[in-house]
Formats: structure tokens, sequence, C-alpha cells
């Protein structure tokens, strides 16, 4: 197992893979328990600041990066290219779905270990917390399965956690209120 997916599977309750812009976000993220980060663009001196696991979700990822985003969405035609790609540069990949289609389209073409299960396409009046538990389900077991929820709560990341999620992108919400000094209810 890489990084990113040993952090997230390892002990008991649901990670929390929080979302930086700046080595000082990295390191409170660290200090108040998360167990990844997630980052969008180039932060220089991340890896000296951080002993976390490293999610790239943006384009082109840099060479201290543990773990990349690919979109099935964006892939497409790509999509077994890409995943070799990264795999080729010792990157560990999440695959990034939002829908049925997306999900069985990952599975039969690359079958991928991690999710990232975005609410993005859900209807007007679906929470995004209903549209990743109603994707779930289809996660075959043995996958790791990562909500994308960038406004969490407690009750969210325990409403998770009960569904089955081994892990959650958050915002850079106050990671601590989060995680909590013991893990949320189940």
């Amino acid at each position: 197992m890489s990084r990113l997916s040993q952090a997230i599977s390892e002990g008991d309750g649901i990670s929390v893979i929080a979302s930086v812009a700046d080595v000082e976000s990295a390191r409170a993220a660290e200090d108040q328990g998360a167990e990844a980060i997630a980052i969008t663009a180039r932060v220089p001196g991340l890896r000296e600041a951080t002993s976390l696991p490293i999610l790239w979700v943006g384009p082109a990822a840099p060479e201290d990066a543990d773990a990349c985003l690919l979109r099935v969405e964006d892939a497409d035609e790509e999509l077994e290219a890409r995943h070799a790609a990264l795999a080729a540069g010792g990157l560990e990949c999440v695959v990034d779905v939002h829908d049925d289609e997306e999900l069985e389209l990952a599975l039969e073409r690359i079958d991928p270990e991690i999710f990232l299960i975005s609410p993005r396409g859900a209807e007007d009046d679906e929470l995004p917390l209903d549209r990743v538990l109603e994707l779930l389900p289809d996660v075959p077991a043995g996958k790791l399965a990562i909500a994308d929820v960038p406004s969490a709560d407690r009750e969210v990341i325990s409403a998770l956690e009960r569904g089955g999620f081994d892990a959650v992108l958050v915002g850079s919400a106050d990671v601590g209120e989060l995680v909590g000094s013991e893990p949320p209810p189940v």
C-alpha cells in the first residue's frame, strides 16, 4: 500500500483529508489530526513541513505528491493511459467519480483501489451528503472510498462514517472540530 491508502485505511473511524493552500495550513491540519492533505497548487516547502501524505488535485502533479486525482469525466479516451502514467510515476491514483456511469466505467477500464465520490451533478434539491452516500454502495468491497464534501461538520462526518466511507476530503475548515478527541460515534 502507498502512503495515502495506508493512512486512510489504518486506525479506527473515518480519516480527514484537509485541503490546504500553504505550509501553515498543512502544519495546522496535521496538528489537529488530519490523516492527509490535499493541494491544488504547488506549495514550496510542503514536504518538509508535514509528514502527512499529499494528494494532488490539480493538473500536473508536483514531484513531492504521494497521490494524484484522476477525474473520469476529464480523462475519457485517455483514462487507461493517464492511470498508467500516474502509476509509472510512483503516484497512487485516486479516481474521482460523480455518478453510477463513471464509477462503472472506472471499474471496467482501470479497476482503481481508491475512489473520490463527488457530489458534482447533484440535483438542485439534493444535498451533497445524500449524493455521495447514494453512490457508495456501488463501490466494491475492498476498495477505499473518500467523500468529497467541502463544507462538513461533525454530524456530516458521523453520517459518512456510518455510511462506510474510509475518509472525507474537506475544505480548510478547522480540522480539530471535525476530528475531535475521539472518533465520531457510529
